[in-house]
């Protein structure tokens, strides 16, 4: 074999980042690579998945894309970022304490999104990046078939999930999430994220979590008087507001009975019959 040639083929491969998005090499220092990290309660994974990731992304607290353009990477595993879109900045304003940008998402290398993964080892904190200073390290780690819709369930204290993305689970019998759900009891809360109005529910029963959620995946208000009654006003896209997360989980041991005082517990803390969705 050819070594010369063996390398410079592998070579290729690693960083042909511009062949795959041709729309790139013209405006090449025009552009800012955002490698968008989080924690628990601030994750730019959750936020793709919820469709949410553009505006997760205009939300600064330093004015860090001051380039037209933005490539954008969420941090995905083991080294590996998910290829979230090309953006234009068209614009920054400070809010109180933080900047707000106004982005367009390009359809340059749309088909891509959620599907390209590359390997970049980040040995550094900075995340916002001039494009031609590095785009020759990153590795094209593979393409998928189909986007990335769902990611493995994250522990019962990091449920925080938009109505998209848990249609996406149910729909797709992703068996993490299932084998997760159907295995405890407990309380759940939905929140309107148009209001902040909140909803308390139990989950028990044979498969617990997983039937009572499979529920609000295929009409929106899961038989609840108020949530119904809310889609009838506002139409079933309304739904797309409601953000699902876990208050409290029991064994699949603990009593029905048991399950219900607790759901009128959370109730009360967070008085949801005066100020949310619960009727009773």
């Amino acid at each position: 074999m050819n070594l010369k040639n063996h390398f410079e083929k592998k070579k290729l491969i690693m960083i042909n980042l511009i062949t795959i998005i041709p729309e790139l090499k013209p405006e090449i220092k025009k552009y800012k690579v955002h490698f968008a990290t989080g924690k628990k309660e601030n994750n730019p994974l959750i936020a793709f998945f919820n469709n949410e990731f553009k505006y997760w992304q205009e939300w600064q607290t330093q004015k860090n894309f001051e380039r037209e353009y933005i490539l954008s990477f969420i941090y995905y595993e083991n080294n590996r970022w998910l290829f979230a879109g090309l953006y234009r900045s068209s614009s920054c304003t400070y809010d109180k304490d933080h900047y707000q940008y106004q982005t367009e998402l390009l359809d340059a290398g749309r088909e891509l999104i959620g599907r390209l993964i590359i390997t970049f080892k980040k040995e550094f904190r900075a995340s916002y990046l001039k494009l031609e200073n590095h785009y020759e390290k990153f590795i094209i780690s593979e393409i998928l078939k189909e986007r990335i819709a769902v990611m493995k369930f994250p522990g019962y204290e990091n449920v925080n999930i938009g109505f998209d993305y848990l249609q996406s689970i149910i729909f797709n019998n992703e068996i993490t999430w299932r084998t997760a759900l159907e295995n405890i009891k407990g309380i759940y809360l939905i929140c309107d994220k148009q209001n902040g109005k909140k909803y308390i529910g139990s989950a028990y029963g044979e498969f617990a979590f997983w039937s009572r959620w499979a529920l609000y995946a295929s009409n929106g208000h899961g038989g609840n008087i108020e949530l119904k009654q809310l889609l009838i006003e506002k139409g079933e896209n309304y739904a797309k507001n409601f953000h699902f997360s876990i208050l409290e989980v029991r064994t699949k041991t603990t009593s029905d009975e048991e399950i219900i005082q607790r759901e009128k517990y959370w109730k009360d803390v967070l008085m949801t019959r005066v100020f949310g969705y619960n009727k009773n």
